[in-house]
């Protein structure tokens, strides 16, 4: 039996809610209304600045304990659907139910009214039957919408109760050393003099992880000096597996706010171009912002469409996806998920693969990713490719370098519950140097 992701809620410092359920729980009505939980607590957190430390915590978790487990906590007090229910019964749940509060205080800190509608017992979790009910049960447990559930339940199988338990609890802090600025080492001991103890991360050779509580990384001198970026390990290892060199040119086809052309440039050394390319001027401008800090002169923010004629070495489109693979870090992110517009994907990530395949010099590297775990949008994607493009082939990903336990029938697949990392796919494509350049096919 995987142990419960709550577990967590019973170490906070609820009492420090005294007297605030009133914010806490209009905050609340916004965000099961469809606000997301981030800015109706940013919201929350600028109109009561004179909050202690830990009435902020106890705040942040409410509004992120309630935003995630609401499902859960809905099924908790008998309810058919979270949708209408009341927020101050949905904050007693979590303070009675899953934080361990004695029914009094949790009574008394969401200023529940004793004659309102009380918390039940849920469904013991060895009382699970087979098809619907073990889904619903999976669905109600870990907080899912049940088309989320089934989809975890259909892609990961006998992993499934270990993925949605994952997703469950907050992502860690991973920052990637910047190496146009210094070394992995030399940001740890800097992060170090302002009292935030790092530990280097498992797999990504310039990657360590934040161990120290609530860190203020913005108001460190290694912030200031543009010595790392926040980078999740897993976003870091697929990075490298374009494997771009110093003289390089790069394209990043789906660039973003740019965490994978920062690390790209700093694989370049300051030595070759790295050319991102997205439909969304905001992320670019973004990019722009943070490509100065961390001093990569290298990017070339090309605008929402690959510059014509462009000839790369290395390419790699981290195509939009339906984000399953990074749910730890938005506690509402699975609620505002919308299924119907998953279908469409496939057929989007193809046509921008097959674009950007189109400027790989022979010789050349293509990456195909995303940060989903759906094999429509991965293999599938990455099969129909393979098909319509015989002159690719596709490599081991990081071999000599990359453990064992991220491949997986020749891709790379991260997976939380597996890696510690948020959930990443990729495909790794060489194009031979007596090939000539690929084309789409008709």
């Amino acid at each position: 039996m995987q142990e419960d992701p709550a577990l967590r809620l019973r170490e906070m410092p609820w009492e420090e809610l005294e007297g605030l359920a009133g914010p806490v729980c209009t905050a609340l009505g916004k965000v099961l209304a469809g606000e997301p939980a981030d800015r109706a607590l940013d919201k929350l957190l600028r109109a009561h600045k004179g909050l202690r430390s830990g009435q902020r915590t106890a705040v942040a978790e409410a509004v992120f304990g309630v935003a995630l487990w609401r499902r859960r906590l809905a099924a908790g007090a008998g309810l058919p659907a979270w949708e209408n229910a009341d927020p101050r019964t949905l904050l007693h749940g979590l303070l009675r139910d899953l934080a361990g509060v004695p029914e009094g205080r949790a009574r008394a800190l969401s200023a529940l009214p004793t004659d309102a509608l009380s918390s039940v017992p849920t469904k013991a979790s060895g009382a699970t039957g087979a098809g619907r009910a073990e889904l619903s049960w999976l669905a109600d447990r870990y907080s899912l919408p049940d088309w989320l559930a089934e989809t975890i339940e259909a892609e990961l199988g006998a992993e499934a109760e270990a993925f949605a338990a994952s997703i469950c609890l907050p992502g860690p802090v991973c920052l990637r050393a910047n190496l146009l600025r210094g070394t992995r080492d030399g940001l740890a001991e800097s992060l170090a003099r302002d009292g935030i103890e790092t530990r280097p991360c498992a797999h990504a050779p310039h990657a360590v992880l934040v161990v120290s509580a609530r860190p203020n990384l913005l108001g460190s001198a290694a912030h200031a000096r543009g010595l790392f970026e926040a980078q999740d390990e897993g976003s870091q290892l697929l990075g490298a597996l374009v494997g771009a060199r110093p003289g390089d040119t790069v394209l990043d086809a789906c660039a973003g706010a740019g965490g994978k052309a920062l690390l790209l440039a700093a694989e370049l050394r300051g030595r070759g171009r790295v050319i991102a390319v997205d439909p969304d001027e905001g992320r670019l401008a973004r990019l722009a912002a943070r490509a100065r800090r961390a001093g990569a002169g290298c990017i070339e923010i090309a605008g929402p469409r690959i510059p014509a004629g462009l000839s790369a070495d290395r390419v790699i489109v981290d195509a939009p996806c339906s984000e399953l693979g990074p749910l730890r870090r938005g506690p509402d992110a699975r609620f505002r998920l919308r299924q119907g517009e998953l279908a469409q994907l496939p057929a989007l990530q193809l046509r921008i693969l097959e674009e950007a395949a189109r400027c790989v010099r022979p010789g050349g590297r293509l990456v195909y990713a995303t940060c989903t775990l759906r094999r429509a949008e991965n293999q599938e994607v990455a099969a129909a490719f393979e098909r319509a493009h015989p002159a690719f082939t596709r490599v081991r990903p990081g071999a000599g370098w990359l453990d064992e336990s991220f491949v997986r029938d020749g891709f790379f697949v991260a997976l939380p519950h597996r890696h510690g990392t948020d959930g990443f796919f990729a495909a790794v494509y060489d194009l031979p140097a007596r090939a000539g350049r690929a084309t789409t096919a008709p």
